[in-house]
């Protein structure tokens, strides 16, 4: 079965740090270009965050900037969200995707084509 998952998700103080994994099953991960993306209760969907097959391109969201970062273990199939000084407005479902036909980041949009996770729920609160 051809799938991505995520975890990683759940509860966390404002400040706090979580690591959101994607990870491939059925297919290789190496040859996609990967998104992060939220979506928080009443509010429309997000980017958070990209990298291209190689990994050598990257982009944030000005929200997340210098707070999360993307990476990616091609051996190990996955590709991970790192993030740190976690705030309420970060709770939101993430969810991760995956493209083919993207070189860079750069107007990366995702469809309902691509491949798709199920989700991660992240809750920061006190």
């Amino acid at each position: 079965q051809l799938q991505l998952v995520e975890s990683g998700g759940g509860l966390v103080e404002p400040g706090g740090s979580l690591r959101l994994s994607c990870a491939a099953s059925g297919f290789t991960l190496a040859y996609y270009t990967i998104g992060w993306f939220r979506q928080a209760p009443g509010k429309e969907r997000e980017g958070v965050s990209c990298i291209n097959s190689s990994g050598g391109d990257t982009n944030y969201a000005d929200s997340v900037k210098g707070r999360f970062t993307i990476s990616r273990d091609n051996a190990k199939n996955t590709v991970y969200l790192q993030m740190n000084s976690l705030q309420p407005e970060d709770t939101a479902v993430y969810y991760c995707t995956a493209s083919r036909g993207y070189y860079s980041c750069s107007g990366y949009v995702p469809t309902e084509n691509d491949y798709w996770g199920q989700g991660t729920q992240v809750t920061v609160s006190s």
